[in-house]
């Protein structure tokens, strides 16, 4: 998908999502999310997409965004057996 070296830095985490507050397709990454990195025992982390000027910029209103190893994985939908064998 995305080159990471275009993108703004992101945390180290092996799973990053970009969210934003009130968004319900967020919500939903977000639970996928958790319940696939606890079973894959993998970092995750969330970070606000409007609480950085570069990612806001990026991104508008395309969250949520989810990079695996730092890399786009995934638009607004997380597929969980997709996100695991990324993860494998």
């Amino acid at each position: 998908m995305n080159n990471p070296a275009s993108s703004p830095a992101l945390p180290d985490a092996r799973v990053v999502v970009l969210v934003r507050q009130g968004c319900h397709l967020c919500g939903d990454a977000l639970t996928i999310i958790e319940t696939v990195c606890r079973g894959a025992r993998a970092s995750w982390q969330a970070v606000d997409v409007d609480a950085e000027p570069a990612l806001r910029e990026r991104y508008t209103d395309h969250v949520p965004v989810t990079f695996v190893d730092g890399v786009q994985h995934a638009l607004w939908f997380v597929d969980a057996a997709r996100l695991t064998d990324a993860l494998a």
